[in-house]
Order: structure tokens, then sequence, then C-alpha cells
């Protein structure tokens, strides 16, 4: 373990998150981690200085829970990539461009998202959306086994069969609550080649275009995720389909559509991310699950909202897991819906225009720190038996921030 310093040259490039609004946060020190003991090593550094601790995988957190003014674990050095025999194993630093190369290698991927700097724990322990989703799952769903060190330093294996109530919370909890996730275990998918498809109207269309992708996108088969951006210009259309491309209604509505079929998985989301450019703008955003259509008159009211509208189909696999089986809690929902823009007050109105028709759950990756009712938002009916994992593993609190399980101190 490598302990950095406000005076090291590298410090001000690690300590940076990849969210712009968090970047002013300033760690004690940077913990250099390249091994499950160095993060032993770590924690004990931590509770020694009586300083608090963030893991960090990606630092994509919404809520800035990957930066703290304490010890910032990072674990970047955990990268490795593994397979044998279909099963897959990953180090937590390891980031999701890395990951998709890595696993195509062997002729397997996971679901999982679009983001190549998106770190795969974090990803993994709020649940994991992404195009493969509505054929396999969540990310979360995939994982059968994980390392994990403890507050008090032990380091425990977990599965169904070791420490099952810790894995049960692993898989949808939300990242950094329970320990410091050093390896995840995955049972992996064929890296399938696939179609990319992207239908687009002007903006003017809007309306029409969210009333047909609520009636179709979250019943579609499986094998086509078709996600939904409507942003000042224009309505978007975008996904994968591991089928022949049939876009049901939408295509009756007259769109422009590109396809580019026969992409190799990895080629797939490098091509997502090729359109998005590197935005240092601050961009806020709320969110939350729907799991009914939202009106009309809703939609109009939002298209003049001033946000950006980012719309994910659930439904297909998602929703064919009991909500009990792990500690994601949302699986009857048929759509998410975010709300975006550089204005934090126009979020807030966007979200409070959809609000009242919203099932009330929100996605753990995209945690809010305005919510009251965060307990039933994030976890549902899981919340009581997640808090007593909580006090079980983490007693004294250690990894807690607002919205913790187990509360804060």
């Amino acid at each position: 373990m490598e302990l950095i310093g406000p005076d090291h040259p590298q410090y001000d490039e690690l300590r940076r998150p990849a969210l712009p609004q968090y970047g002013h946060i300033r760690p004690s020190v940077i913990a250099l981690c390249g091994s499950t003991e160095d993060v032993v090593e770590a924690l004990a550094y931590a509770r020694s200085a009586g300083l608090a601790v963030a893991p960090r995988g990606g630092g994509h957190c919404f809520a800035g829970r990957s930066s703290t003014t304490g010890v910032q674990l990072d674990l970047s050095g955990l990268s490795a990539i593994s397979v044998a025999d279909g099963v897959a194993t990953i180090g937590a630093g390891a980031r999701l461009a890395e990951v998709y190369r890595g696993l195509h290698e062997h002729g397997v991927t996971l679901p999982a998202g679009c983001g190549p700097t998106v770190g795969i724990a974090g990803l993994t322990l709020g649940g994991g959306l992404g195009l493969l989703g509505r054929r396999y799952g969540l990310t979360c769903d995939r994982l059968v086994g994980a390392t994990v060190v403890l507050a008090d330093g032990r380091v425990v294996g977990c599965s169904e069969e070791q420490e099952p109530d810790l894995f049960w919370a692993l898989r949808g909890a939300g990242g950094g609550q329970f320990g410091v996730v050093t390896s995840l275990v995955f049972a992996a998918v064929p890296s399938p080649d696939a179609t990319r498809f992207d239908l687009t109207w002007p903006r003017t269309r809007a309306a029409e275009v969210i009333a047909g992708w609520q009636a179709w996108a979250p019943d579609a088969p499986d094998d086509i995720t078709a996600s939904l951006a409507v942003t000042a210009h224009q309505a978007r259309v975008f996904g994968a389909t591991l089928a022949p491309l049939d876009l049901g209604p939408l295509r009756q509505l007259d769109g422009d559509l590109r396809v580019r079929s026969g992409l190799a998985w990895p080629a797939l989301k490098r091509s997502y991310s090729e359109d998005d450019p590197a935005d240092d703008r601050i961009i806020y955003s709320k969110s939350e699950f729907f799991s009914s259509p939202l009106t009309r008159d809703t939609v109009t009211q939002l298209l003049d909202s001033g946000c950006d509208l980012n719309f994910t189909p659930m439904g297909g696999a998602y929703n064919r897991v009991p909500v009990d089986a792990t500690a994601f809690a949302h699986r009857t929902e048929r759509f998410l819906l975010e709300h975006a823009a550089p204005d934090h007050d126009a979020v807030r109105r966007s979200w409070s225009i959809a609000h009242p028709h919203a099932s009330g759950h929100t996605y753990p990756n995209f945690p809010d720190p305005d919510l009251a009712d965060w307990q039933s938002s994030y976890h549902g009916g899981n919340f009581a038996r997640l808090v007593a994992i909580k006090h079980k593993y983490d007693p004294e609190l250690v990894f807690t921030f607002p919205q913790a399980l187990g509360g804060v101190r």
C-alpha cells in the first residue's frame, strides 16, 4: 500500500472524481491499494488515525460517496480479470471498458452499463442496468461470489453457501455499506454480435414518441433494449438488439433510422462512448422508477421543464427475479426516468412534476441526497433485513454516510 498526501504530485489527479460537482472534496490521504492485504492495511491506518473511509472503484457516485475528507481507498490497482469455465473473476478496481475487452477475449461478457470509466464494483453493488439486462438481468444477478474486507480487517469470501446474508446484501443494496469489496466473481454470458440502432425525431415530435415508447419498450422482446432520450433539440430512441431489428410502433412514426449491424459487443459499447465526448460541466440529476405510463398531460409539463429526460426500460429478465431474492427491491417496474440539467432547481421542478405518478422507488446507483423517505425508496420491503445485516457486519458503522443503512453517527 502507498499513501498519497496533498503534497504528492499525483494527489490532485487521483482525488478527482468523475463528477465535477464533488471535485472540491480533498481527502487527508489517498491509499493506493493493489491487493486485498493493502485494503486491510489501509483500513487499519484509518482506524488508528480516526479517519472516515471511502472506497473508490470508479468515482461516479451521484451523491459523492466515493469522495471523502478522510482516507480515499483507490482500488484501481485491483483490476485483474480472469475467466475459467465461463466464470469471470474481476478485481474491484476494473472499469467497464477493460472488463468488456478482457472478457471478450474469452468469448464472454456481462450485462452492464455503457460508461467506459464506470467501476464494475459500484455498478454491481447497486444493481447494474445495461443493454443486455432485459435478456440476462442486472449485473448483480450474475454475481456468484465476492471477497470483502470488513471494518475490523477480517477478510471474508461470500456466496450462496458462504456468508449468505452478506452475499444477499451485496446484490443491489448500494456500494460501500458493508465492507470493501476487493474481488467479484460472475457467471458470465456469451459475448454476442449485435445491432446498434438510433432512431431520431425533431423535439416537436417528443410527446408522441414518449407515448409510443412507454407502450412498447418495457414489453418488447428480451433481446432488444431501447432507451429514450429527449433533449432540447431531439427525441432519440437508441439501443441494441441481438435479434432482427423490430422497433414496433415507433417505426411508424417516421423517424430517421441509423443501423450498424454485426458489431462485436466491446465495439458496440465503445461506439456509444465515442458518441458522448467528455463533458466537464456540472450536471444535476434526479430519477425514479415508474410502474405505469405517464399521462399525456404530465408529459407535456415535463417537456416544458427545461430538463433532458432519459428513459430506461425495465421488464424482461430484470422483473423475473423475486423482490426478496436479492437486495435489489425494484423488480416490478416498467421504466426508470432521469431528469438532468445544469440547473439544480430545474431538475427538482421536473422531478416534482413526475413524482406523483412514480412508484416511489429509486435506483440505488442513482442516489439522491434530497430523498426524505430514502429507506423505502432505495430498499422497499428489504430494508429491515438490510439493517440487520449492516449491524452484523459493520456494528461500529464505519462505512457510513448520509442515507446509509443503520443510521449515521
